[in-house]
C-alpha cells in the first residue's frame, strides 16, 4: 500500500517518537546494561543479521538474554538451557527489545511492523508470505496483538500481510496502544505447541537439517 504516510510520514513519525523517547529512556538503558554486565557479563548486546526491507540484510540490537554456553565440540547448547531467569523476564517485559531504538533510528527498522527475522528465512517463504518484506520490520507488529509467538508461522506471516496491504497512520497508532496491552500481560512468549503441523515451520527443521548434516562432513 503506498500513500504519503508509507512514503514519508511513517519515517518521519519514526524518528520523532524514538528520539523523543531516547532521552527519558537512557537511564532505562544504563540500568538494564549494567544488570545484564553483572548478570551475562559481555558483550551486553545481542547482535545478529536479519533481513529488512525488500530483504537487505542489517544488524539487530537487543539485550543479552542467553548464556554463550557451549557442548564438548564447541557447539552453542538449546535456547531453552542457556536463557537465564533473568534473560526470560527481559523478553517477558520486552525490555530486551530496547536498543532496537538504535535501528529505528539508522532506518534499519519502523516502530511498527513485521517483526524481522533471519536472512536464511527468506528463501522458506512462499511468494505471499515474501511480502511481509515489502516494508520494513518493526520493533513491534500487528500479528503481536493476537499473542505474540503463541501463534503459528502461518498465523503471524497471514496477519504481516495484512499490515502491509493496510498500513497507515491510525492503524500504527492502534497497534502501539495495542501493543503496550500485550506487554504487561506478559503472554505468548513461548511458540509452545504453536507450530504443529505448520508448513514452515517443517521447511525450517529441514533446512536446519541440512545445515547440520553439511557441518557434519
Amino acid at each position: 500500500m503506498t500513500s504519503s504516510y508509507t512514503k514519508r510520514g511513517k519515517r518521519c513519525f519514526d524518528l520523532l517518537v524514538s528520539l523523543l523517547l531516547l532521552a527519558p529512556l537512557l537511564p532505562l538503558l544504563l540500568l538494564v546494561s549494567a544488570l545484564v554486565l553483572m548478570s551475562l557479563g559481555r558483550p551486553i548486546l545481542f547482535r545478529q543479521r536479519r533481513a529488512g526491507l525488500l530483504g537487505r540484510p542489517f544488524i539487530l540490537l537487543k539485550f543479552r538474554t542467553m548464556r554463550d554456553t557451549r557442548d564438548a565440540t564447541g557447539r552453542l547448547l538449546a535456547d531453552e538451557i542457556r536463557l537465564t531467569a533473568f534473560g526470560r523476564l527481559l523478553r517477558s517485559t520486552s525490555l530486551d527489545e530496547l536498543p532496537g531504538i538504535w535501528n529505528v533510528i539508522r532506518g534499519d527498522m519502523s516502530l511498527i511492523g513485521p517483526r524481522p527475522l533471519l536472512v536464511e528465512y527468506i528463501g522458506l517463504y512462499d511468494r505471499a508470505q515474501a511480502r511481509r518484506l515489502e516494508v520494513r520490520p518493526g520493533m513491534a507488529g500487528y500479528a503481536a496483538l493476537f499473542g505474540r509467538n503463541a501463534q503459528s508461522w502461518e498465523s503471524i506471516f497471514a496477519r504481516d500481510v495484512w499490515y502491509v496491504d493496510h498500513v497507515c497512520f491510525r492503524l500504527d497508532l492502534e497497534i502501539i496502544l495495542g501493543v503496550v496491552r500485550v506487554v504487561l500481560s506478559r503472554k505468548g512468549i513461548d511458540r509452545g505447541s504453536h507450530d504443529n503441523g505448520s508448513e514452515f515451520a517443517a521447511r525450517l527443521r529441514a533446512r536446519k537439517g541440512a545445515d547440520m548434516a553439511a557441518a557434519n562432513r
